[in-house]
Parts: structure tokens; sequence; C-alpha cells
């Protein structure tokens, strides 16, 4: 399958968000493959967002958001969690993408041995689950989506129905209807958007 380029990325969150729907997140671990396809999205505007790590600007923490777009910022949330956003915008500009939810594809036996569970519904229908699932640590914040170890991949899938929602479990931002999914899947976070 062919990955998505520099070029896919360097654009607004809210785009992104949206074109993410459908493709493939892919880690390459030795011999072993673990990919899901994209089922919910949430998006993250940087210092014009409220609801955005980066709204407050430039930290320690929030560096990777503003550095080059097509990697990874992951962070702890809930003293327990990992979450993990793919960087959007010119490099300068901060802006995420939440990877909210995954449709197992491959690597479900590892998966599932990292996630306790036996059932597909249950390794990847959440933002911290899908972290779990694919291993994703502190060590992984920067890691770039143009190399071997991660990806996401497009294989042309027709996403259909696609609904948008305010995010989940916000305080700040929390009217702003930037939350995609997959009208349908099943795969799709049991999480509920903070602003019916």
């Amino acid at each position: 399958m062919p990955r998505l380029d520099l070029d896919f990325y360097a654009r607004p969150a809210v785009e992104v968000a949206r074109d993410l729907l459908g493709k493939t997140f892919v880690r390459r671990l030795g011999s072993t493959i673990l990919s899901g396809r994209v089922v919910e999205t949430e998006a993250y505007r940087g210092e014009s967002d409220p609801g955005s790590h980066a709204f407050r600007g430039l930290s320690p923490r929030t560096q990777v958001m503003f550095g080059p777009p097509g990697r990874l910022y992951v962070y702890f949330t809930y003293g327990m969690h990992f979450c993990a956003n793919v960087v959007t915008e010119e490099e300068g500009v901060a802006g995420a993408v939440l990877l909210r939810a995954l449709e197992p594809l491959s690597g479900l036996e590892l998966m599932e041995r990292r996630r306790g569970r036996g059932k597909p519904i249950e390794l990847c229908s959440g933002p911290a689950k899908l972290c779990s699932a694919f291993g994703i640590s502190r060590s992984d914040n920067g890691a770039t989506l143009l190399g071997r170890e991660f990806s996401i991949e497009d294989d042309q899938f027709e996403v259909g129905e696609v609904l948008s929602s305010t995010r989940v479990g916000l305080t700040n931002g929390k009217s702003l209807p930037l939350r995609f999914y997959i009208v349908g899947n099943p795969y799709v976070s049991k999480g509920r958007p903070s602003v019916s």
C-alpha cells in the first residue's frame, strides 16, 4: 500500500482528521506487522484551540506539535495511559490529530497479549487502548510516520458516511465539532461527545 507523504500531513488539522478516516496505521516490529484502519479521529488546532495542549504556546511538552508534520505526538494522561496524535500543519504551526480508534487488521495476536483481551472489538476502540495494543509509549514521541517503523498507508478503502461531533472528555473547547468517525463502524469508541 502506498504510504501517506509529507504533503498529506502539512495541512490544517481539521482536513487531515477527516482524510485519515479509512487509512491504515502501521507499526513494523521486526517481522511482525501491526495494522489498523482509522475509524475515529479528533482535530486539535493548536494555539487557536482551547482544547489543544498547544493553546498556551510552545513548551517542552508541546514542542513536537510545533515541529515538522508527519510525526507522532505521544502524551501521557490520567497518570496511566498514552495517547497518540499525528502532527499536522507546516513546521512552526501547532496542530495534531488524535487517533481515537482503529479497526484491527493485522498483528492481532500480539495486540491481544498486550491488551490482555481476546476480542478484536476490545483492542483499539479508544485512544489509550490502541496505544497499548500497538505498544506506543513516551519513547515514540516525535517518531516519524515517513520511516520504516511507523507509517499510515492508503489502500483506497471506501469510507462511506462520516459524521462529526464535539470531542470527547474536554472542558475547554468542548463545543467545537472536531471529532470525526465512520458511521456504523463497530470499532468506533464508546466515548461520549462533550456536547451532544
